[in-house]
């Protein structure tokens, strides 16, 4: 009886661990709906004119065939992101071939792990859509290694290929960023200093020297419950209820072989 009534606790343990992590990852409407209302309508040209975008916002833009679009986005650790975009073509065209890359903090281009990263539209096909889904943001990585880390990440879109007739043809594109929470299973025995932010050494310089003047940090967004650094992930949960089931399971052993009673002792010369 004791032990059932450990393990009912140790359950309801892992149902208050568990809910809410469940309730935090899903936004509600109007968290939603306000975050679209202030989505940018506009890109970038370059890396350091790449317009900043939230997670879980739509970035609007229009541009001309030819060009070179940029956003950037903040990942953190234990996050595996997917940029998806659409771009709208004009009414007559010719086969069209659009490409969307990643690249991280350090302008590393990340390989997509799924996702229709290039895609080409038939003649007069009125839009095509891509998408790129990442490897999970690790919070700490081998210097030789291409892992991605928390930091900005730059989303560039753009044709490839193109035809002479084709060089200008107004286009629309929609770009949206998502992530799905990994939580422990990605968690590393490590982090970093500082997220791969633009600016951030000179931020930090800056901050050393006593200076209040912050124009020099080239990318200013971030998470909305700020960088974690993987300091914290849901592997602390598991592993202190992976903890107290063992102890249970230690006592209830021990209960079920000690015995009912002590031992009868022999008499000597028996």
């Amino acid at each position: 009886m004791r032990i059932t009534r450990a393990l009912s606790a140790s359950l309801l343990m892992l149902g208050l661990a568990v809910a809410p992590a469940a309730a935090d990852s899903s936004p509600t409407p109007s968290d939603s709906a306000s975050a679209d209302s202030d989505a940018p309508t506009q890109a970038g040209t370059s890396f350091r004119t790449a317009t900043e975008i939230e997670q879980g916002t739509t970035a609007t833009a229009s541009g001309s065939a030819g060009d070179y679009l940029y956003w950037s986005f903040p990942a953190d650790a234990g996050q595996r992101p997917t940029v998806e975009a659409t771009v709208k073509l004009p009414e007559a065209h010719a086969a069209q071939t659009w490409q969307i890359d990643v690249y991280d903090g350090l302008r590393r281009r990340q390989s997509c792990q799924y996702g229709a990263q290039t895609r080409t539209a038939a003649a007069d096909t009125p839009s095509v859509a891509l998408a790129c889904t990442l490897r999970t943001v690790r919070a700490w990585s081998e210097t030789w290694a291409n892992d991605p880390l928390p930091g900005t990440y730059y989303v560039r879109l753009t044709a490839v290929g193109l035809t002479t007739a084709d060089l200008g043809l107004p286009v629309g594109t929609e770009v949206r960023v998502g992530s799905k929470d990994i939580g422990g299973s990605a968690a590393v025995d490590g982090s970093l200093a500082e997220p791969l932010v633009p600016g951030i050494a000179v931020k930090s310089k800056a901050e050393d020297d006593g200076s209040k003047d912050s124009s020099a940090v080239l990318s200013a967004i971030e998470p909305e419950d700020g960088w974690s650094s993987g300091w914290w992930s849901d592997r602390w949960v598991w592993t202190a209820i992976g903890g107290a089931l063992a102890a249970l399971a230690g006592v209830g052993g021990y209960t079920l072989t000690r015995g009912s009673g002590r031992p009868s002792r022999i008499p000597p010369g028996a």
